[in-house]
């Protein structure tokens, strides 16, 4: 039985969201979900469970990186999870993508301690039929949207200076901290996971550009209702959405 997430198989969805943040999970919770409950708030990592257009799904923060992150997914899937989206913020790396952007990562690159201990530089794939459904989610939410690889780092303030001109040399849309450690311990554990980004901050151009808080609000939301239709393929139809170019996965080097 799980040691840091009290709770219970029976008061978890086998599909699950998993913001970093433990206030974004509640409002996500509070906004989207119908008969929302809590289900543990053991360390401040708070969780629900409810339904998403009729399906069972639970939220569950993970906390900031890649050490948190493990120990949540993993006891996560000890209680029956089966499918978990990662659904968070990230800085965008390329000059074409903009604040307030959806990323669909089909790949991750670790830069972290977790990540590289787990899988190495490149965790494995995420779910491909999976991914393809945030994708539809990501399109169908209007924003401008892209599919690629991203990197995972468990260093938000760098001592050693900026690295972003050389991961965006690379072909990588953006930089998070999470979803390397959540696709390796899918690869181990069988389990199916994706990875939904709002682009919260630009770090392509001169300065870091963030978004005000109402609108990182806005994004958050739009985020969790995209992996809540990717988990549950709600998402519908090809409307409106404002691709950025780069809507295919790319080699990360």
């Amino acid at each position: 039985m799980p040691v840091h997430l009290t709770t219970s198989p029976a008061e978890l969805a086998e599909l699950v969201v998993c913001p970093g943040d433990p206030d974004r999970a509640a409002l996500a919770a509070r906004e989207l979900l119908e008969g929302a409950r809590e289900t543990t708030r053991a360390r401040g990592l708070l969780g629900f469970t409810g339904r998403w257009r009729g399906v069972p799904v639970s939220i569950q923060a993970t906390g900031m990186g890649g050490a948190s992150t493990a120990i949540v997914v993993t006891e996560l899937v000890e209680l029956g999870a089966r499918a978990l989206v990662r659904a968070g913020s990230c800085g965008g790396l390329q000059p074409d993508l903009p604040a307030g952007a959806l990323v669909v990562a089909d790949a991750a690159v670790a830069d972290d301690g977790v990540g590289l201990t787990l899988a190495g530089t490149t965790s494995p794939p995420p779910d491909a039929p999976l991914t393809d459904r945030l994708v539809a989610a990501a399109v169908a939410s209007g924003r401008a949207w892209a599919r690629g690889p991203v990197v995972s780092t468990d260093l938000f303030h760098d001592p050693a200076g900026p690295r972003a001109p050389g991961w965006a040399a690379r072909g990588l849309l953006a930089v998070e901290m999470e979803a390397a450690t959540i696709f390796a311990l899918a690869g181990r554990h069988g389990v199916a996971a994706g990875c939904v980004l709002g682009v919260s901050n630009v770090l392509a151009g001169a300065e870091d550009a963030w978004m005000g808080a109402r609108a990182l609000r806005e994004l958050g939301m739009a985020v969790c209702a995209a992996a809540l239709d990717g988990l549950t393929g709600a998402a519908g139809g090809n409307g409106g959405g404002g691709a950025v170019a780069r809507g295919g996965a790319q080699e990360p080097s």
